[in-house]
């Protein structure tokens, strides 16, 4: 589903990110995790051609994103409240997305109507501004959003940060609901070792832009996390 090659990205000589090969095949609940700086949001934001490559690709359904809109229609995402209109109510902005995804009102009411209790009373029917409501509130609005038009690939940055726990635990069953029972590609990255190792079938660790974990989810996955991000506290201390 998306295959990324000799990708890198440099600003003034620095390379952020360097990855010589990954494959997340399709339904794959992917997560990507690594301290500040490692470049999970760099990756993401090639993925999503908000930002060129230095050298490198990544092809998504075999479309390559740089070089063709062609992977726009069946991805969709949520990396940060830029990706809101700040201007627009929550309904309003659902029906923006809606239509541009091919879905009338109708279409966008029955799909918003299942995260009621997501929303917990807060986002639908409020006559407030997305710019207007909390950190939290705006990541729901943006992840519901992420999930109109049946999209086949759904990247979220940062998921459950500024999400109350009630929260955190309805999306984590969103997100799983989404892989296992409909095969969407779901691309999660978060500094939460425990949520990602909840959801994600599947874990890559970044550190200084180069891959130096793959793992597939197990019992001892979380364990085997923490201990390799407290080995790095140690080794920076003995600095």
């Amino acid at each position: 589903m998306i295959y990324t090659k000799d990708l890198s990205k440099s600003y003034s000589g620095t390379t952020v990110l360097n990855i010589e090969e990954l494959s997340i095949p399709k339904g794959q609940s992917f997560g990507l995790v690594g301290n500040n700086g490692a470049g999970k949001t760099t990756y993401f934001s090639l993925l999503l051609d908000l930002i060129k490559p230095s050298t490198g690709k990544i092809t998504s359904n075999e479309v390559i994103v740089d070089q063709s809109e062609g992977w726009k229609p069946f991805t969709s995402a949520f990396i940060d409240e830029s990706f809101l209109i700040g201007y627009l109510t929550p309904e309003e902005y659902f029906y923006f997305i809606g239509d541009l995804r091919g879905q009338n009102k109708a279409d966008v009411d029955k799909l918003t109507a299942n995260f009621e209790d997501f929303f917990n009373g807060e986002i639908i029917g409020k006559k407030k501004y997305l710019r207007d409501l909390s950190k939290g509130n705006q990541k729901k609005a943006g992840i519901v959003a992420a999930l109109i038009g049946n999209p086949e690939v759904i990247i979220l940055d940062e998921p459950f940060a500024n999400l109350d726990p009630t929260t955190q635990i309805r999306l984590k069953q969103i997100l799983k609901d989404l892989a296992e029972k409909q095969g969407v590609t779901i691309l999660v990255s978060s500094h939460d070792l425990m949520h990602v190792t909840d959801v994600c079938e599947r874990i890559v660790v970044l550190e200084k832009g180069n891959i130096v974990k793959d793992l597939e989810t197990n019992p001892t996955t979380l364990k085997e996390l923490e201990a390799h991000f407290a080995s790095n506290m140690v080794s920076q201390e003995e600095e």
